[in-house]
């Protein structure tokens, strides 16, 4: 089975010009996290379910 080709974007918090961010890529079951840099080395793929806990952990911290 082939692999989807993934679209990836970048939050709307980093600038335009900024080099360092991290990019996401949705698929129906999991999310894709990558580091801008290196678009071509590792990724992490998490479930959708693990992506929104993780937010919620995260925005309630910040």
């Amino acid at each position: 089975m082939t692999a989807p080709t993934l679209t990836w974007f970048k939050s709307s918090y980093s600038g335009s010009n900024e080099p360092d961010c991290v990019e996401v890529a949705l698929t129906p079951d999991h999310i894709h996290v990558r580091d801008s840099k290196t678009a071509d080395g590792d990724q992490l793929t998490v479930s959708a379910d693990t992506w929104t806990s993780f937010l919620s952990h995260a925005v309630d911290r910040v």
